[in-house]
């Protein structure tokens, strides 16, 4: 994507097979093609609500529990993917053994990471949308829920489209999105959703990669309802967020594994 964020990978589906040296995984085969609706960073504006300066939004006051909790995941939103880092390295390579640990990672820098949907060899060009949090993010719902993990990269459930959302761009977008919707780089929450969500983390300082999971399939989940194609990524991203602030929102939620959602997930 260029620095105007005006294009994203399409991934169009040919076969639920490919061969992999000696081994089969079930895996997609696919071919990119360019689209012209935007992904990431400042792209998916039209995704989150956007705000006048001058509008007044009210605040919510915080216990000192949950403002611990809170400088704690903004300092984690506050790291941005480093390639020359050790450990962001590592993490990159723990993801492709948990996304495909039958095949071996060449480099750093492959063509193999296309076929995890980045838009190309090098995955670090696509986390300034969402920073070194989103390859967290990645890491922990492929070891937590390794079953809907491998569903949704595989695109193993339900009518799927010809023309696929890419797999890995839409997980950075999910973070980027959550960012935005629980308004986390604020001081205090300004949005109920946002205050209620500090609730869950107060108690859970694993909450935001818990909803991350949540999120996911529940957007893999609207994509299939909708019967949506690459071109509606951007919808389904919206309805997936009315949704989620719905179920967080619910008077009978009071921890992240009481949402409706979460029932989507498999270990």
């Amino acid at each position: 994507m260029d620095d105007r964020g005006g294009s994203f990978v399409a991934v169009r589906r040919i076969s639920q097979g490919l061969e992999r040296g000696n081994n089969t995984c079930h895996s997609t085969s696919a071919e990119a093609v360019a689209g012209s609706a935007a992904w990431l960073g400042r792209g998916l504006s039209c995704v989150c609500a956007q705000r006048r300066e001058s509008d007044a939004r009210p605040s919510f006051d915080l216990t000192p529990v949950q403002e611990e909790c809170l400088q704690r995941l903004q300092s984690r939103i506050d790291v941005p993917y480093d390639s020359s880092v050790l450990d962001h390295q590592e993490a990159l390579k723990a993801l492709w053994n948990a996304a495909f640990p039958e095949e071996e990672l060449h480099d750093l820098i492959s063509e193999q990471w296309k076929e995890m949907g980045w838009q190309g060899k090098d995955p670090s060009t696509d986390f300034r949308g969402g920073g070194f949090i989103s390859l967290e993010n990645l890491l922990f719902f492929a070891r937590n829920f390794p079953k809907s993990f491998q569903d949704l990269l595989q695109k193993r459930e339900g009518d799927r489209s010809v023309w696929e959302y890419p797999f890995a761009v839409a997980g950075v977008n999910i973070t980027f999105m959550l960012i935005q919707m629980l308004d986390l780089e604020a001081v205090k929450p300004r949005t109920l959703v946002g205050a209620t969500f500090l609730k869950f983390l107060a108690e859970n300082d694993l909450a935001f990669d818990l909803l991350y999971c949540i999120t996911f399939k529940l957007m893999d989940h609207e994509w299939l309802t909708m019967r949506a194609s690459y071109m509606d990524f951007n919808a389904v991203m919206k309805s997936t967020r009315r949704q989620l602030e719905r179920e967080l929102l619910s008077e009978d939620i009071t921890r992240l594994e009481d949402l409706p959602s979460y029932t989507l997930l498999t270990r």
